[in-house]
């Protein structure tokens, strides 16, 4: 599972707004847009998935900024989403009953909250080359949500941008590029900050008392790769490749670090 947070475009909240009262209308994911880990969230990416949400009955929760475990901190539900031309917009409504949902549904009336996030699977997705872009983007193009919600601040956007930096520098190094000092120590520092995250969450896997030497540098290929939900490109065959789900290592990362 992986969360994307991003500055949400709240286009109405209240009666004030024209909706009832204690709903809220957001843009919650901007379609053809690169964020800030490269990943491009294309249109149609919701569509199966909003479909199924429906056919089943059950609304997808407005969530407190990922905060599962506390029953306060599912603050309401999604009364309607759809995917439009910008992205995936969708009215919400708060439980007037909780406090918790109150404060937020006032912080978001106030402008004080700004940011939005997803918790989400995905499903398929490759890398492909846009004409306005040097790199190869990481298009997400079918996605399972879990769940919807405000947030502050993400928590895990650093997280995933040092694992992208990571696999970046070790992709360079495979392809014989020389690695400077400077990079090899990001490599390395890149390695035990998911090592130290991986322990905490797992007393008795501690990784981080291992020394440092360089054939660990490509061993931090692969959870760098899975924490940010991407395969290394490939030049031969980059807008072909795609992805079915996430290892299970991965997911663990991303969780962690959303707590």
């Amino acid at each position: 599972m992986y969360t994307k947070e991003f500055d949400a475009k709240v286009k109405a909240v209240g009666k004030a707004d024209g909706l009832a009262e204690h709903q809220f209308e957001a843009i919650v994911s901007v379609f053809g847009n690169k964020d800030s880990v490269g990943d491009v969230v294309v249109r149609g990416a919701f569509a199966d998935d909003l479909k199924a949400w429906e056919e089943s009955g059950d609304p997808i929760p407005v969530i407190w900024s990922h905060s599962w475990a506390d029953p306060f901190s599912h603050i309401g539900h999604v009364v309607k989403a759809e995917e439009t031309d910008v992205g995936l917009k969708i009215v919400g409504e708060i439980d007037p009953d909780n406090p918790t949902a109150m404060q937020v549904y006032r912080l978001l009336k106030g402008r004080r909250v700004k940011q939005f996030s997803f918790a989400y699977d995905v499903l398929e997705a490759g890398w492909a080359k846009y004409e306005n872009e040097d790199d190869e983007v990481f298009e997400l193009r079918k996605l399972h949500i879990f769940e919807v919600g405000p947030t502050l601040v993400g928590a895990n956007q650093e997280t995933e941008l040092l694992a992208v930096k990571a696999a970046n520098l070790a992709k360079g190094a495979k392809a014989g590029r020389v690695l400077s000092q400077k990079n090899y120590a990001r490599l390395v520092a890149a390695r035990d900050a998911l090592n130290e995250v991986l322990a905490s969450a797992d007393p008795g896997e501690d990784d981080t008392k291992k020394t440092s030497t360089p054939s660990d540098v490509e061993k931090t290929t692969e959870p760098s790769q899975a924490s940010s939900g991407r395969p290394a490109a490939d030049d031969t065959s980059a807008a072909e490749d795609t992805v079915k789900g996430a290892p299970r290592r991965a997911a663990l990362v991303a969780r962690v670090a959303t707590l």
